[in-house]
């Protein structure tokens, strides 16, 4: 049976993690860092809060032991988290008390705080009312080098979501066939995603045929027949928080001329891309590499996103791989690799990868083979 048991890295791990983002927070000068339920916050301390209009909030300070605030009720949770491990001070509020004056004592009456880049608008307006005097950035300014720069169990983590997800795809021959919806397709994918070891199943698209050409298709009830292209994008949850994201192209027969004319150009500019990428390079360099053979192939039009995207206890974070995006790449940074060509109306095709930069290259997480799979 497959572990999907709640993971969470060592608490010596998140405890250097805290000290870094204290650092940081330092650097740029900020008072506090306020943190609600989220991947920031489980990245600093293990707790995998349920978001509630109830306000959890971590305050970390540049100096001093950090405070979390939680419901009354969440009290236990959070205590039976790894916040309890990490010493952090648990302050629990009652549902006749205001949780946002609660944070507001605890800094001072004016200057600079940081907000979690996905808190609730709600909470964000109450903490200005709680807080007039005091600055409001993104903490995600703060906290962006940390998060993009994996460590080496981070690495290993989505390696462990990679291997999942190509296990799923390599099952693939099992479901999609010629007489069944894209939904039952897709339901039979989203089972074998939580039974390959995910805990949470957050995208499955299956998109057949003129569907292919819309890259975000949502499942419909659409009857696959033979001879048409389907995408599979598909990707999920792993119990540490870590995520998986991969794409692959099946048709159930032989594929139209065309499609197989560009699916031979998409594969070329997916490998220059995976083979340009390494530390050194800048984000937008690796788009180009993908995008200038699209163009050249004629195509370029077809080629309608960015050729990727950030991934860890996120699917989409940073860095972008993306044209105007001048990041330079490093050790550490972990980011899919998906051009796609979409001809509307007729098909379309996109084959992804998640790539890790180590000291000298970029390595791929994703095994599975990248030719057209003819089922």
């Amino acid at each position: 049976m497959t572990d999907t048991a709640p993971h969470h890295p060592p608490v010596t791990d998140l405890a250097a993690r805290l000290s870094r983002a204290q650092d940081a927070t330092r650097a740029a000068g900020v008072d506090a860092l306020l943190i609600s339920p989220g991947p920031d916050l489980r990245y600093l301390t293990g707790y995998d809060a349920i978001p509630l209009e109830r306000l959890t909030c971590l305050v970390l300070r540049p100096d001093g032991d950090p405070q979390i605030i939680v419901p009354h009720l969440e009290r236990p949770a959070a205590l039976a988290s790894p916040i309890g491990e990490l010493g952090i001070e648990v302050l629990s509020w009652t549902e006749l008390e205001n949780p946002y004056a609660h944070v507001a004592a605890l800094l001072p009456e004016t200057g600079q705080v940081g907000l979690d880049n996905h808190m609730w608008a709600e909470k964000v307006l109450r903490l200005r009312a709680a807080m007039p005097g005091v600055e409001q950035i993104l903490a995600g300014s703060v906290l962006r080098e940390l998060r993009m720069r994996k460590s080496a169990d981070e690495i290993d983590a989505l390696r462990r979501a990679g291997a999942a997800i190509d296990r799923v795809h390599a099952q693939m021959g099992r479901w999609l066939r010629p007489g069944r919806t894209e939904r039952e397709v897709g339901r039979d994918i989203a089972e074998s995603i939580i039974s390959e070891g995910h805990v949470r199943v957050d995208f499955t698209i299956v998109a057949s045929g003129p569907n292919g050409a819309s890259p975000h298709h949502e499942l419909s009830d659409r009857v696959i027949a033979a001879g048409e292209p389907v995408v599979v994008d598909i990707g999920g949850t792993m119990p540490d928080g870590y995520c998986s994201d991969s794409t692959r192209m099946y048709v159930v027969g032989a594929p139209p001329a065309e499609f197989a004319e560009y699916y031979a150009v998409l594969q070329a500019a997916q490998f220059a891309a995976c083979e340009h990428a390494r530390p050194g390079v800048t984000a937008e360099s690796v788009d180009a590499a993908a995008r200038q053979i699209i163009i050249d192939a004629g195509y370029g039009e077809f080629f309608i996103h960015r050729t990727g995207h950030g991934i860890g206890l996120e699917t989409h974070e940073e860095p972008y791989i993306v044209s105007g995006n001048t990041e330079v790449l490093a050790a550490g940074m972990a980011f899919s690799v998906e051009p796609g060509i979409y001809l509307p109306g007729q098909h379309g095709a996109r084959i992804e990868d998640i790539l890790v930069c180590g000291d000298l290259r970029a390595e791929r997480v994703n095994l599975q083979p990248r030719e057209l799979a003819i089922l």
